[in-house]
């Protein structure tokens, strides 16, 4: 179904002549955010101006205009929001709709994103987010997605901020079987400390030692580590590796990371801000839809390969 969708499809449909509708809405939206950023632009150079006038402090007047600045920026946002997630929530939903999936905007994270902390797959944070849930079955497959937002406090004083640690995809993928231990497989270079490279970790207190990987492609690029390396070699072959791979470049992120736990493949992808279909833009529409299709594509084509049996192995 997924592989049979296509973007001008939709847009031929009740998508399509909803989102002519919406053209007044999108023209109205950058009317008023134009308004408010060239009305906090003077706003801020004013101001700026008037503290250096009478404090003659360079710091004060820089933080005065910028804060001003920033506010002003956010205000213009504003304007646009509304509009935004309304095309967004009814964009992702008729995509979700069409390859027989389920969307939410908004969402709570469930029992793998403990999990993911759980093995230090995660930064440490201050505050988080989530949004944009997608969940069904690929097939038979169980399977979700969705993004999150992790915030960390850095800095001190008038330096002190919220800066994010991790924005990006958080996904689940049911297997037809359950493994017999625990297999992580990331990009290298993500365990390296002082010490140098280690031959096991223990998060969440679950011993796992690394193991080689055979393929010349992607042992420079991968580190498995595993309480089982006979399963690993079941489950790290290179037809497994280069569906991560095209999911990662699908989904336009890096770092990423697979874990696969009890009959579950856990993936977590440092890809930024996701499933932003609601643009002011209209000439973005089908670039936007057809994006969205292609990263379900790959999560298909990797569900289904991970549920063949291999015909090779990559770890030693």
């Amino acid at each position: 179904m997924i592989q049979q969708l296509d973007a001008d499809a939709l847009l031929a449909g009740e998508l399509g002549q909803w989102l002519a509708t919406q053209n007044d809405a999108r023209a109205e939206a950058k009317r008023k955010a134009r308004f408010r950023m060239t009305l906090s632009v003077a706003l801020a150079i004013v101001a700026a101006l008037l503290v250096a006038t009478l404090t003659s402090s360079a710091e004060l007047t820089v933080f005065t205009g910028a804060g001003i600045f920033g506010l002003g920026a956010g205000w213009a946002h504003a304007a646009k929001a509304p509009i935004m997630r309304a095309i967004k929530e009814r964009m992702n939903g008729k995509i979700a709709a069409a390859l027989e999936l389920n969307y939410a905007h908004d969402c709570l994270p469930g029992h793998e994103y403990e999990r993911a902390k759980t093995f230090d797959l995660l930064p440490s944070y201050d505050r988080e987010a989530f949004e944009d849930r997608w969940w069904g079955h690929i097939g038979e497959i169980p399977f979700a997605v969705y993004e999150a937002h992790l915030e960390q406090w850095q800095g001190s004083g008038k330096n002190r901020r919220l800066v994010t640690v991790f924005r990006g995809s958080i996904m689940t993928i049911a297997f037809q079987r359950r493994f017999h231990g625990t297999t992580l497989v990331e990009r290298s270079g993500t365990r390296i400390t002082f010490f140098g490279l280690r031959d096991s970790i223990s998060p969440g207190g679950v011993k796992l030692d690394r193991v080689k990987m055979v393929d010349p492609r992607f042992a420079e690029d991968f580190w498995v580590w595993t309480t089982d390396p006979v399963e690993a070699h079941y489950l790290v072959h290179p037809e497994y590796v280069e569906r991560l791979i095209a999911v990662e470049q699908a989904f336009q992120g890096q770092k990423i990371r697979a874990l696969f736990q009890g009959g579950e493949l856990l993936i977590l992808l440092d890809s930024g801000n996701m499933f932003e279909t609601g643009s002011l833009d209209a000439t973005r529409d089908r670039d936007l839809l057809a994006t969205c299709i292609a990263q379900f594509s790959s999560l298909a084509n990797l569900a289904v390969r991970l549920n063949e049996r291999p015909r090779g192995s990559t770890a030693a």
